[in-house]
């Protein structure tokens, strides 16, 4: 007899977790588009890594790591990133709810499935410079969003833009300085721009 789990319905959800909740949007953007972003930010920034600069990432487990890195808010929503990080408390508080979501997503899969999921959703020791290329490439995907709304003459972008670019500058990573000098530019161009 064959048993129904709900892991991946779940998942499915994140499409309708909506992201930048507090700001008035040209376009909403949730957050399975948002994960697939930071994925291919991610395995480019491994590739990059690897090609440029001589490391030995595993860019298939950065981009499978960055797929996942918001999947816990199908349960806990999307928290505005001025809430979360208000002070240490919160983010604590914050870091406690994300890991009893985690539990209950896993909760959701047979036993067998466990292990594998947990292993994504969860750090675990050895990912830690996999996790710090997720971290930076979820930051260029938000910079990408401002770039989209401001190119749209949203002004509501206008001071995220300038905080984006700016800590995007700020990451002392060399695969982020790669993909800002020879990628990110494309993103400020117009589509006849970029086919010309």
């Amino acid at each position: 007899m064959s048993e129904n789990y709900n892991f991946f319905a779940m998942v499915n959800r994140m499409k309708y977790i909506d992201r930048w909740a507090l700001m008035s949007n040209t376009r909403k953007e949730n957050i399975a588009e948002h994960s697939h972003s930071v994925a291919v930010i991610a395995h480019a920034l491994a590739l990059i890594g690897n090609k440029e600069f001589g490391k030995k990432y595993d860019a298939d487990r950065a981009a499978v790591l960055a797929l996942y890195h918001d999947t816990t808010e199908v349960i806990t929503g999307d928290m505005p990133t001025p809430v979360k990080y208000y002070n240490d408390d919160i983010k604590s508080v914050y870091k406690n709810i994300e890991a009893v979501a985690a539990k209950r997503l896993l909760d959701m899969l047979p036993d067998e499935y466990k292990e594998d999921y947990d292993s994504v959703l969860n750090h675990r020791q050895g990912d830690e410079d996999l996790w710090k290329l997720v971290k930076a490439a979820d930051k260029i995907s938000a910079l990408i969003k401002c770039i989209e709304e401001s190119r749209m003459g949203n002004r509501e972008f206008d001071i995220a833009l300038s905080s984006q670019e700016k800590k995007i500058a700020e990451i002392e990573m060399p695969e982020v300085r790669f993909f800002a000098d020879n990628f990110l530019k494309s993103y400020y161009l117009t589509l006849d721009e970029h086919t010309k």
